[in-house]
């Protein structure tokens, strides 16, 4: 207990003084009202954790005084103390909004039990609340790290996506933030309060595929003990993540077909129908035209998912984000092992940049984690950069021609220099002893914004 401020209202000053006594021995901060219009003339920036509301007060009565509170505090849990004759009027109140009521004379001990359970029920709700907060800020377009110009018009499709409840399906290559891209959408729609329920359609075998879907009810097949909630319905009121709908096997995509058209589903085993509200994000790293032309997957299926699609850039194709990846990384691996890694030398970062990353976002961040991990100084080197690709035995770069490899040196030294000047123009022409015009020809042949260096940990 951390001594909650209660307010107590009711007409009579011998109950207000008894409850302030018993209220402040529990350890609570007792604020009594004679009445609602002092109730309501309290100092707003001292809100409450409780009310104990009477029934009948003077002037505005209990369910007035109810509903003006709960205008100013949407989540305070309110207990309204009527007589007998009045429980009507009480139950009326619990569907205005009213934790609770009791009836009057009150047993001391229950009011605080009661008190107690309503203060455990604000404390969840300010949590949940917290924590979907944190959720929409996370997740929100203007906190994926990025400065490209591909990305950033998918992050500008996304903030006109989220407000629709149209289909939408993401292509692009594994490893690109698929899921990332959909868990924005579905934090900034209207359908953030609600689930969301990802699946991975070609990590589960067809058998069990489709008892993941749909669900099943009790008894619908031997060892069904119990029904079990698929995810569509488990996605009710939210959002359904379908990563690699291309591997959806072609029975389910008949009956995924009839979900999509009717809003409707039978689990396993049941006769009638369930509904089904959830906005659907499909995902694939395959080509889904490709797939309909060679019957791998169906044409009416493909139209009812092809609504708005977006195509999510490989790493290779935004390169100007691999050193602001790099250093988020970084920053959020050295903090959960708790070391005191400030960043990388300019070979290690070079080696990232020539890098074609073929795993791509995913792949940047084991790299960088292994890095971390195996650290034994303040900046990452480029032996840490090479121990972490070979002990995964990832690819090499194809050999380059002398005009590639000049390019890709440039910009990778032009990359470097912007970095460790967090974008200064004037201070990297300085250090690679160029003209400030002539660097910036260079910037602009190479598609490097010094501005998006800014940011980065010195």
């Amino acid at each position: 207990m951390a001594g909650e401020r209660i307010l107590v209202v009711d007409d009579d000053p011998g109950l207000l003084t008894l409850m302030k006594i018993r209220l402040e021995a529990a350890g609570y901060r007792v604020i009594v009202a004679k009445g609602a219009k002092q109730a309501l003339s309290q100092d707003p920036d001292e809100p409450y954790d409780m009310a104990v509301v009477d029934l009948k007060l003077t002037g505005v009565n209990g369910i007035t005084l109810l509903e003006k509170l709960l205008h100013l505090h949407p989540h305070l849990p309110v207990i309204i103390l009527t007589a007998h004759g009045s429980i009507a009027s009480a139950v009326e109140a619990t569907k205005k909004g009213a934790y609770d009521y009791l009836t009057k004379p009150c047993d001391p001990k229950d009011l605080l039990h009661r008190i107690e359970k309503g203060l455990e029920v604000r404390r969840l709700r300010g949590e949940v609340e917290q924590l979907r907060t944190l959720v929409r800020e996370r997740y929100h377009p203007d906190n994926i790290v990025t400065s490209s110009d591909k990305m950033q018009h998918v992050l500008r499709q996304v903030a006109q996506i989220a407000a629709t409840d149209s289909t939408v399906c993401l292509y692009g290559e594994s490893g690109t933030g698929k899921e990332l891209i959909g868990k924005s959408i579905h934090a900034m729609s209207r359908r953030a309060r609600g689930p969301f329920v990802a699946i991975n359609c070609g990590a589960i075998p067809e058998g069990l595929l489709e008892n993941e879907l749909f669900g099943h009810i009790k008894g619908a097949y031997t060892g069904a003990d119990q029904a079990h909630r698929g995810l569509l319905r488990q996605a009710d009121g939210g959002t359904l993540f379908l990563d690699e709908i291309g591997e959806l096997p072609q029975a389910l995509q008949v009956k995924f077909l009839r979900v999509l058209q009717e809003r409707e589903f039978y689990p396993l085993g049941a006769g009638q129908p369930t509904k089904a509200d959830f906005r659907l994000l499909a995902a694939t790293n395959q080509d889904l035209w490709e797939a309909v032309c060679s019957g791998r997957f169906r044409e009416d299926l493909y139209y009812r998912i092809h609504v708005i699609p977006v195509v999510l850039p490989a790493l290779r194709e935004r390169q100007d984000d691999i050193p602001l990846l790099a250093h988020h990384f970084l920053q959020r691996f050295a903090d959960a092992v708790q070391k005191r890694v400030k960043g990388f030398t300019p070979e290690a970062m070079q080696q990232l940049m020539v890098y074609q990353w073929p795993g791509n976002v995913r792949e940047l961040s084991n790299v960088v984690e292994r890095a971390v991990v195996l650290a034994t100084e303040d900046l990452i080197t480029p032996d840490l950069i090479l121990l972490g690709r070979q002990t995964t035995r990832l690819p090499r770069p194809k050999l380059e021609s002398f005009k590639e490899a000049r390019a890709a040196f440039e910009r990778g030294y032009l990359v470097q220099l912007l970095t460790a000047t967090r974008g200064s123009v004037s201070r990297a022409a300085e250090l690679a002893g160029r003209h400030r015009t002539i660097f910036y020809k260079l910037l602009r042949k190479y598609s490097l914004d010094p501005t998006s260096f800014k940011d980065i940990p010195e």
